[in-house]
């Protein structure tokens, strides 16, 4: 049957228009598996075969309802669509031109572990791996010489997958990720967060805990398995027997490896969060967080592009504004890369191009926000970690080492009631404060947040160094690192009118009426 002009229209618009709308890419003519049948002509139009949308166009055709005379646009995300139409009933399936055949060795492995694991046999057919003939030995396959090279079932394998093994496909994302923050969590390991678990705590808590988001360092034994004190791990700054660092499937969890699922903010969850770094928390809280709950089923997640502003445009993940495309900016596995402020240290500091990093997440912002609306965002958010800084942190950190060039104190950690109430301070108070004014937290900027810092300042910092320093040492210090600022003089010399308008007066000079 020769093409009527709404055929053409219809064929037209669902390769050009509606697809690449709805999943963030174009279909090429290679895609197309034209078939007829009787009266009808439909078009599958395969991503990958697994998206198939097929269309009658016997009649005329609406493109804002995609639907006349009875006959029906379907969308499936199915390996195949089942059809009725006019009482016709017929099967559409992937062309074997479609498929990509895997090694002889993949088939081995998957033949095994079909009765072993099924379950990460099943996720890894669904995956885009699958369909591009990336097999088992693919990511596994190791050279005799490598560190963790084990012998299993006549092949010579590895049993980690690092982002060197990665980057044999994906170099791009993995020299990024290798420069990014993510890949030195695992310098934990010489930080003072590490001495508080593995001493204090102890090292079978830090195992299951620290390590698990950090990264553990991976032993081998000499048989080429791994030592179970430091694996199974996915940490993101996992430091591998190959000397690389870091795991793709912190994120990309094994073995279906999903973007869509890196995407979503659960998926950072597992590590940021709690009451030292509660993010996750925050986006809850916030109005990216009530957006994203209301219409997730909107957000595009399988697309190839996924540009904010193009592809979705109901709500940010974390992804949105920390690493994925928008119109002027492409896609990034370096995290940090559109922050200004490191929030992390007892003190906060611009970091170094910060305002390049500043104008970068501004473009983002801008998807959904005008300029007005995110230079005050930024100023308030400013506004709050200067507060931080200057009316607490920084005198609290002074003192802090003045009483141990005194030797009112020990240089060493958690030995004094002193070291903990300065740790809870700035690590758990004062991150969180941070953090609930970088995201629009407000419960957590204040009452998780700037309340619980201004508490144990006053109520537990403040006495303890009394208590420590002494009658002359203390005035001393008060007189150097509390008095000079007016906005302590409510604990020094009470509330009184003439206090509050003082304290009014120098916040009207600092910011303005």
């Amino acid at each position: 049957m020769a093409d009527t002009k709404a055929q053409i229209e219809a064929e037209k618009w669902i390769q050009e228009s509606y697809l690449p709308k709805r999943y963030g890419r174009t279909f090429r003519q290679k895609d197309l598996d034209l078939r007829s049948k009787g009266q009808f002509k439909f078009d599958a139009i395969s991503d990958d075969n697994e998206i198939v949308a097929v269309i009658s166009t016997s009649a005329g055709f609406t493109r804002t309802e995609m639907t006349t005379n009875q006959e029906t646009v379907m969308l499936r995300k199915l390996s195949y669509v089942l059809i009725t139409l006019a009482g016709l009933l017929f099967f559409i399936t992937p062309t074997d031109a479609q498929k990509k055949a895997i090694s002889e060795e993949g088939k081995a492995c998957i033949e095994c572990h079909k009765e072993l694991s099924p379950s990460f046999v099943k996720e890894w057919e669904l995956s885009s791996h699958a369909k591009q003939g990336v097999d088992c030995y693919s990511c596994h396959r190791a050279e005799k010489s490598d560190p963790d090279a084990m012998e299993h079932n006549g092949y010579t394998i590895a049993i980690l997958v690092t982002p060197k093994d990665c980057g044999r496909c994906h170099a791009k994302e993995v020299a990024e990720m290798t420069n990014s923050h993510h890949a030195k969590a695992g310098d934990i390991l010489n930080s003072l967060d590490n001495y508080l678990g593995e001493v204090v705590g102890g090292p079978e808590a830090v195992a299951v805990g620290c390590l698990q988001c950090h990264g553990s360092k991976v032993k081998v034994l000499t048989d080429g398995t791994l030592d179970i004190t430091t694996w199974p791990n996915t940490g993101i700054g996992r430091i591998n027997p190959d000397g690389s660092k870091g795991s793709c499937s912190a994120c990309h969890t094994r073995h279906r490896f999903s973007r869509a699922q890196a995407r979503e903010p659960q998926t950072c969850g597992k590590c940021h969060l709690g009451p030292d770094h509660p993010q996750i928390e925050v986006y809850q809280e916030s109005k990216h967080g009530i957006l994203y709950e209301a219409n997730k089923s909107k957000l595009n997640m399988d697309s190839d592009a996924w540009v904010v502003g193009k592809d979705y445009t109901a709500a940010p993940t974390c992804a949105t504004c920390h690493m994925s495309a928008t119109p002027n900016q492409p896609v990034t596995h370096d995290v940090g890369t559109r922050i200004s402020w490191t929030l992390r240290p007892p003190v906060s500091k611009k970091l170094e191009n910060a305002d390049k990093r500043r104008d970068d997440m501004k473009d983002v912002c801008s998807s959904c926000h005008s300029a007005p609306f995110v230079d005050g965002f930024y100023q308030q958010f400013d506004n709050l970690v200067e507060l931080y800084n200057d009316k607490f942190a920084k005198p609290a950190t002074a003192i802090r080492q003045e009483l141990m060039d005194s030797s009112k104190l020990t240089k060493a950690d958690f030995d004094d009631k002193l070291d903990w109430i300065y740790y809870e301070l700035w690590h758990h108070e004062g991150r969180r404060a941070r953090h609930g004014a970088a995201m629009s937290g407000p419960d957590y900027a204040w009452w998780h947040g700037m309340y619980e810092v201004s508490k144990k300042f006053y109520s537990e910092f403040l006495p303890e160094v009394k208590n420590v320093a002494g009658p002359e040492l203390y005035a001393r210090l008060m007189k150097k690192n509390i008095e000079p600022d007016v906005r302590h003089e409510w604990y020094l010399k009470g509330m009184s009118k003439e206090q509050l308008e003082k304290i009014r007066k120098f916040y009207d000079e600092r910011y303005g009426k």
